[in-house]
């Protein structure tokens, strides 16, 4: 009978070993921003503007600069346009109200929509922190008393506030991606993403060109 167990348990183990496909795995815990205000808007113009002039002044381009409108721009299209014009002016950057003798600087939003479960709380780094260090110190004592024990309670619920007072995140997601380029050449690129409120796409999707109604004239026998 034991021979038996054995054998059954190793064919069991040997089964686990293998797989007809790759095994899924989660990608390493990760935070991502979420676009809730136009106050956002402005701070991402800000983060795009100093990523921006810090590669150009590495490839040493001064040259004037023209901010692009995308076609069938959307409200945050036309708002972002107006902060990165700001931004760039108060960096002290020369920028043209016409593409003639400037280098463009263009930018495209992409929304996309997840249909998949969305999972609206990770465990975060306030309690994997606090945890690390309370078996660190644990080590040292030979007894954990409450005050760890309650640390830890304070630490999940930090975790539960912050990820409450995100909202979470969303089925719906923004890729942004600001160019700068001349001569058939990139000179600078960056794309980055962020969550969306799933009421708030209407903002992001490019508007639809209006179609004007052909008229067609019918002429009599």
């Amino acid at each position: 009978m034991r021979m038996l167990l054995l054998g059954v348990s190793a064919a069991l183990l040997s089964a686990c070993a293998t797989s007809p496909i790759p095994v899924s795995e989660n990608f390493p815990l990760t935070v991502q921003p979420k676009v809730r205000s136009a106050g956002h808007w402005n701070l991402l113009s800000r983060d795009v503007v100093a990523q921006t002039l810090d590669t150009l002044s590495k490839v040493g381009t001064t040259s004037h600069l023209y901010v692009a409108l995308p076609p069938n721009a959307s409200e945050f299209d036309r708002a972002f346009r107006e902060f990165l014009i700001t931004e760039l002016v108060k960096s002290g950057r020369i920028v043209m109200q016409k593409p003639d003798n400037a280098i463009e600087v263009s930018y495209q939003t992409q929304v996309v929509r997840h249909q998949s479960y969305r999972q609206h709380f990770v465990p975060g780094g306030f309690t994997m922190l606090t945890a690390g260090l309370y078996a660190m110190y644990g080590l040292r004592l030979e007894h954990v008393d409450a005050k760890l024990v309650g640390g830890l309670g304070l630490a999940a619920v930090a975790d539960t506030v912050a990820s409450i007072n995100s909202g979470g995140p969303t089925h719906t997601e923004l890729i942004l991606t600001t160019t700068v380029a001349t001569g058939g050449r990139y000179l600078t690129r960056k794309t980055d993403i962020y969550y969306v409120e799933e009421e708030d796409v209407t903002l992001f999707a490019a508007l639809q060109p209006v179609k004007t109604p052909r008229l067609v004239k019918v002429v009599g026998p």
